[in-house]
C-alpha cells in the first residue's frame, strides 16, 4: 500500500483521519480491497479535507498516478454532483473502473457518485451461516431505486424512466459485518456497510484484470440471462415488496434488485 495526499505527494498528508471520522472507513477500504485481491497494488488517497473540491482533486490524482480502478466509499445522499456541475468529468475517464457505494440509508437515499453512469454502483448483502451452509440475503440498508441522471443505453428496466441504482452488490450487512482491523481504535472490530462493498468488489476487478474494460455498470446489465445465473450468487429474500424490484422485494429479469444489483460475485468471469 501507497498513501498520497490528494496532490499526489507522499507526505504533507491530513492532520489526523480523526479530524473526519475517515480512521476505520481508510482501514476498512485497504482491507477489504486486500482480501479479494491480495497481490493488488493499493493507493490510498487522502483529501485534505470532505469538501467536494479536495475529493475531486484526490479521484484526478489517483489517475494521473496510475490508478486503474478507484473505490469511493462516500456520497453526497439526495445530490447527483454533490454541488459541481463538473462533479462527473472527475469520473468518467476511459479505461478506469470507477466504484462508488450506494450508501447505507436504505432504498431511495441515493446519490452521487454512485448514480453516475460511468461508475459501477455496489450495493449490499447480508451473508448467514447456518453450520456448513451459507445463504445471502438483500440487506435492506443499502441504497437503491431511481436516480434523476439520464438512464443509459443499456439499461431497459421498466420502473425507472433515470438511471437504475444500483449494479451488483457482495456482503454489506450488519448481523453479522466483517472483521477489520484499526489500531487507533484499539484493534478488531465489527463493520458493515456498502463501503465494505465497493473495495471488495475493486478487488474482483484487479482479479479479473478488466478494469480497462468496464464502462461503468455496462457490462452487468447486457450479459446474458445463463451468464447472469453462472457468474453471480443471487440473494434469495430481503427488501420491501412495496416498491417490487426497486426495493428489494422482486426482482427484475428474475435476478436483479435495486439494492443487491445483479447479484454477488460467483468468481470473476463477469467482472
Amino acid at each position: 500500500m501507497v498513501k498520497y495526499n490528494e496532490e499526489g505527494q507522499q507526505s504533507n498528508y491530513p492532520p489526523s483521519c480523526e479530524n473526519f471520522g475517515w480512521c476505520v472507513e481508510t482501514d476498512l477500504d485497504i482491507e477489504m480491497v486486500s482480501a479479494s485481491c491480495p497481490k493488488c497494488t493499493v493507493f490510498l488517497m487522502e483529501a485534505s479535507s470532505s469538501n467536494t473540491s479536495d475529493l475531486e482533486a484526490a479521484e484526478a490524482e489517483a489517475v494521473t498516478l496510475g490508478a486503474t480502478m478507484l473505490s469511493n466509499s462516500w456520497g453526497c445522499y439526495g445530490s447527483d454532483d454533490c454541488g459541481d456541475s463538473n462533479f462527473s468529468n472527475y469520473f468518467d475517464t476511459p479505461g478506469i473502473a470507477y466504484l462508488a457505494a450506494t450508501g447505507d440509508a436504505g432504498y431511495g437515499q441515493i446519490g452521487a457518485p454512485a448514480v453516475l453512469a460511468s461508475v459501477i454502483a455496489v450495493g449490499g448483502t447480508q451473508l448467514a451461516v447456518s453450520g456448513s451452509k451459507y445463504s445471502e440475503s438483500i440487506w435492506d440498508g443499502a441504497g437503491g431505486g431511481c436516480s434523476t441522471v439520464k438512464k443509459p443505453s443499456w439499461q431497459h428496466d421498466p420502473d425507472c424512466s433515470y438511471r437504475t441504482v444500483g449494479d451488483v452488490s457482495s456482503e454489506a450487512g450488519c448481523s453479522p459485518g466483517v472483521a477489520v482491523y484499526s489500531a487507533i481504535y484499539g484493534g478488531w472490530g465489527d463493520v458493515c456497510g456498502t463501503s465494505v462493498a465497493s473495495p471488495f468488489t475493486a478487488g474482483v476487478i484487479g482479479l479479473a484484470g478488466n478494469a480497462t474494460g468496464e464502462n461503468g455498470g455496462k457490462n452487468f446489465w447486457t450479459l446474458t440471462r445463463k451468464q447472469h445465473k453462472k457468474y453471480f450468487n443471487h440473494p434469495t429474500g430481503g427488501g420491501a415488496s412495496s416498491c417490487g424490484y426497486l426495493c428489494g422485494g422482486g426482482r427484475y429479469k428474475k435476478y436483479y434488485s435495486g439494492p443487491g444489483g445483479w447479484g454477488s460475485p460467483n468468481g470473476i468471469r463477469a467482472y
